[in-house]
């Protein structure tokens, strides 16, 4: 499998190389040359793959021979050796909790594929590699712990202050070893934006090999498939789902869909956004004009020039008709965001986080206006701990914190303060 850029000025290459590149020279996305086509007697035997073997049959085309298979085969254990419940809320609508990795977020399946892929290439490389990452909330997290202790790499993540939950701001500054913090006086497009400046700077490329594990790199964006095939392994309807995907940088339901055109059912995609919305302005209007961010109470989705939007439209050929067949948009506000967890809470118990709460009202909006039986489910991107400030308010109690998570309230948080600029971030980097 080869890939290429979206941008069309640079050469293809393989996926080896798009891992350790992060984004092409002529600074477009990568994106491969093939969608792979799984066979029918796959996905009519579905339910009787392990994860393991589910994973790598379905990462295998992607890789091609970057990797031997005994390598993948790892690779791809480690990644997903946690679970990934489908949990049924109500007669209509179920959660795929994705919390269940280290971090607590679905970001642990992409980080952990990724740090590992890069871990082989880099494994008779005397030259480290640098990560350089932004991050909205769960990415910081989910990579500093994917990567910690990998050798030959290190790790650089670029956070907005006072825009993150505190659980998320320890699982990012309290790793130490080879990963950094950077709390920058700003937003996350401030974040985002110095991190792609860096990947275009002459002197940083001289100096050192960055790549990037946002989800613009291929490595960490497809893996994120996998618990798309999860989902339908537990998937017990006759017809296919409607799956509604919390959506920032919109990488996550990028991936659902290169799955669902791999051969996954899937009835139809919402893109829920919260008032970052960008994308379902463009539905609206033909128009993709980004905007400066808007700080919402689901803050990972905080995003106002979505990087991962540009593959969809390739998927589509650029055209909206086509991509409305099969994915719909919608912004949600903070208000309705939080009315929405509480009813959840009071009918059923169950408890969701914000970005949680968005997915679901898109989901169960969308159900009500087709009035046709469909039914489906959402993604339950982070646990709801990481929100106490939000969620304990309204559901009127204390949120246990996971026992995988008790260890981070006793540490001290360690971050490198700058502004928001891109000189800052270079003087820092070439030190």
């Amino acid at each position: 499998m080869n890939y290429y850029s979206l941008n069309h000025q640079s050469p293809r290459v393989s996926f080896a190389e798009a891992a350790v590149k992060g984004q092409a020279p002529d600074k477009g996305l990568y994106f491969p040359e093939l969608i792979p086509a799984l066979s029918k007697s796959f996905l009519k035997e579905i339910r009787k793959y392990s994860k393991d073997e589910l994973g790598f049959t379905v990462m295998k085309p992607y890789v091609g021979d970057s990797i031997p298979d005994a390598e993948l085969q790892r690779i791809v254990s480690e990644t997903v050796n946690f679970d990934f419940p489908l949990v049924k809320i109500n007669d209509s609508i179920a959660s795929l909790e994705l919390f269940h990795g280290p971090t607590l977020a679905f970001k642990d399946v992409g980080a952990r594929f990724m740090s590992r892929c890069l871990g082989y290439f880099n494994r008779n490389n005397n030259q480290h590699t640098t990560v350089l990452v932004a991050t909205s909330g769960d990415t910081g997290g989910a990579v500093a712990n994917g990567f910690l202790g990998v050798e030959g790499v290190n790790v650089v993540i670029l956070y907005p202050s006072g825009k993150v939950s505190p659980i998320q701001e320890l699982q990012l500054t309290t790793c130490g070893q080879n990963i950094t913090a950077l709390e920058v006086n700003g937003t996350f497009d401030d974040c985002q934006a110095m991190v792609k400046q860096a990947f275009t700077d002459a002197d940083l490329n001289a100096k050192l090999t960055l790549t990037s594990a946002n989800s613009i790199n291929v490595a960490r964006w497809l893996p994120q498939q996998l618990y798309y095939f999860f989902a339908y392994q537990q998937w017990q309807q006759a017809d296919a789902p409607v799956i509604s995907v919390p959506s920032g940088n919109f990488g996550n339901i990028c991936a659902g869909i290169i799955a669902h055109i791999s051969g996954l059912p899937v009835k139809h995609f919402i893109a829920a956004c919260n008032s970052n919305k960008v994308v379902p302005d463009f539905f609206t209007t033909g128009a993709y004009q980004p905007q400066p961010s808007v700080a919402t109470i689901s803050n990972a989705m905080d995003v106002g020039n979505p990087s991962n939007f540009i593959r969809i439209l390739e998927i589509f050929n650029n055209e909206l008709p086509s991509l409305k067949n099969v994915v719909s948009s919608v912004s949600i506000s903070d208000e309705t965001t939080k009315a929405t967890l509480q009813k959840v809470y009071e009918q059923s118990g169950y408890i969701l986080d914000p970005h949680g709460a968005v997915g679901y009202y898109a989901l169960e909006e969308y159900l009500k206006q087709k009035k046709n039986g469909d039914k489906g489910f959402i993604l339950e991107t982070a646990h709801p701990v990481k929100f106490p400030d939000v969620v304990e308010e309204i559901i009127g109690k204390k949120i246990p914190v996971p026992a995988s998570a008790q260890h981070l309230l006793g540490l001290k948080k360690e971050s490198v303060v700058l502004d928001a600029s891109f000189n800052q971030l270079k003087d820092w980097l070439m030190r």
